[in-house]
């Protein structure tokens, strides 16, 4: 029997499963705000009409099973390309791809389901648990950065970086821009009175809060950057086929293709200071290259930075090095990996037990790495790298006195598909350049490599499933920004006391 909250019609005479179903497609529309897409008003326009919808329900319930389809929404559209990964060997795993949607769309719905139900609880009322709910979302994505080691994607705030807007994260961070899309999203039911109009005048005043944060960064846009500094930098995007990366035949193919970009040269123009390879570049552990660190420096004439993955013992690590005339340089491991993807949770309590299939200390998987860190290479300033997933966590970027003067990303994105995965990376690559002040340089297997000036800005980029170089003066850094030194606490203060606030006041009857 479906539950009581599905078979009850709504106020309209309509079956409650009908109202889901526009919650659903709210949600969608919602999700249309995240790149590749960027149709931002019309993701506030369905935040605004959810937020309404909350703030109507008549009981908890309702108000939760409201937010819980417009999650769904929301979360099977935005993280549509979690299926791609399944199509790339689709004789084997393909069957896979609509479950592991159906389950991540489902779980980030509950990030949306649970603030809704607590604001119908604790703010019942209209119009007060429409803006409890849009307080609690920002709380929400703050959170979801952190639980079961964190997920902070298609938050609601990344409809803003591609807009001058977004540059208000170098003061708030994504959780701060999160608060500029629901404040915007809950400001029409503020100053709704019965037997007006009640959207028009907290309508227009989130037009002048967008007007204001737009105006703002352009202001930050138009002052002008520090210059480059010295090094010149060649990015490599082999276009290697995920469903090809390992064949041997193949992988000689795009090992021979690398090469030939790393030399290629252009008439006037001198040759680069190093080299970066994407993810993984190679097919070959690092403890096994012999002297291909000595023969690729040589042959490229520069040193060659590069993601490589490497053993000790039975453990395997997913890691960057420099390759240069005298060796191997320093070494970073990645020490935030992917659950199911890189490693499985508890993979290695398992492995006491007997279990011994997912564990990483038995080769199942990697092994996580010590912790965020700052390589010193040849000749260049010092660099925090980040290995793909870990461009998604601004609470991993260094700052005060450790602080780097750039930031590199190696990325394999041709796991995710072409239409957003992909894109919604490049977007929070570019978000981490804004929090930080600093520059990005960012090589991607398949695309999309970039070179991120200081304010999150693509000088140049190479597109999706393209085989080509880029050149470019290391972009210079700006000054540590005000989200360097506070973090996401100002943004996640602001968000809790607007909550308080509105539960504060006197309740009205709760129905069941």
């Amino acid at each position: 029997m479906a539950p009581p909250a599905l078979t009850s019609s709504s106020r309209g005479g309509r079956p409650f499963w009908v109202t889901l179903v526009f919650d659903a497609g709210l949600g969608a529309a919602a999700a249309l705000g995240q790149a590749p897409w960027n149709l931002w008003p019309l993701s506030l326009l369905a935040l605004a009409l959810l937020c309404h919808r909350v703030a109507c329900a008549e009981t908890p319930r309702r108000t939760a099973w409201h937010a819980f389809a417009a999650g769904l929404g929301y979360f099977a559209l935005a993280m549509s390309w979690i299926v791609e990964p399944f199509l790339v060997e689709a004789d084997i795993y393909g069957w896979m791809g609509p479950f592991a949607l159906v389950l991540m769309a489902a779980g980030g719905a509950l990030f949306w389901t649970i603030p809704a139900w607590l604001a119908a609880r604790l703010a019942p009322g209209f119009p007060r648990q429409g803006i409890g709910f849009a307080a609690l979302i920002v709380l929400s994505d703050w959170i979801r950065g952190w639980i079961f080691t964190g997920l902070p994607w298609a938050l609601t705030g990344h409809i803003w970086i591609d807009t001058p807007a977004g540059q208000t994260a170098a003061t708030l961070g994504a959780i701060g821009l999160s608060g500029l899309t629901m404040l915007c999203a809950a400001l029409p039911l503020a100053f709704r009175r019965p037997g007006r109009f009640p959207a028009l005048p907290g309508t227009v005043l989130a037009v002048l809060v967008v007007a204001t944060a737009w105006s703002a960064g352009l202001a930050r846009l138009a002052q002008p950057l520090p210059p480059d500094t010295g090094p010149r930098l060649r990015l490599i995007q082999p276009d290697a086929t995920q469903a090809l990366k390992w064949d041997p035949y193949w992988s000689e193919v795009f090992f021979r293709r690398m090469l030939d970009l790393s030399t290629a040269r252009d008439p006037g123009m001198p040759p680069p200071d190093a080299v970066i390879w994407p993810e993984t570049a190679v097919n070959f552990l690092l403890e096994q290259s012999g002297t291909a660190p000595q023969d690729i420096a040589a042959y490229v004439g520069a040193p060659v930075i590069l993601g490589i993955q490497r053993v000790e013992g039975s453990r395997y690590f997913n890691s960057l090095t420099e390759f240069t005339d005298q060796g191997i340089g320093p070494i970073y491991d990645k020490f935030h990996l992917v659950p199911f993807g890189e490693y499985t949770p508890w993979g290695d309590m398992m492995a006491r037990f007997g279990i011994r299939a997912f564990a990483a200390q038995h080769g199942f998987g990697y092994s996580a790495g010590p912790g965020a860190q700052v390589m010193h290479l040849s000749g260049l300033p010092p660099m925090q790298p980040l290995i793909c997933y870990e461009a998604v966590f601004s609470y991993h970027l260094i700052s005060g006195e450790n602080r780097p003067a750039w930031l590199l990303q190696v990325t394999n994105d041709a796991w995710f598909g072409q239409i957003s995965g992909p894109w919604q990376h490049l977007a929070q690559a570019r978000l981490r350049a804004i929090e930080s002040g600093l520059p990005l340089m960012r090589a991607a297997n398949t695309g999309v490599s970039a070179v991120i000036d200081a304010r999150g800005t693509p000088r140049a980029m190479l597109g999706m499933n393209q085989a080509g170089r880029i050149d470019a003066a290391l972009p210079g850094a700006l000054p540590p920004t005000p989200w360097s030194r506070w973090g996401d606490w100002p943004a996640v203060a602001l968000a809790l006391a607007v909550f308080l606030c509105v539960a504060a006041r006197p309740r009205t009857k709760l129905r069941s």
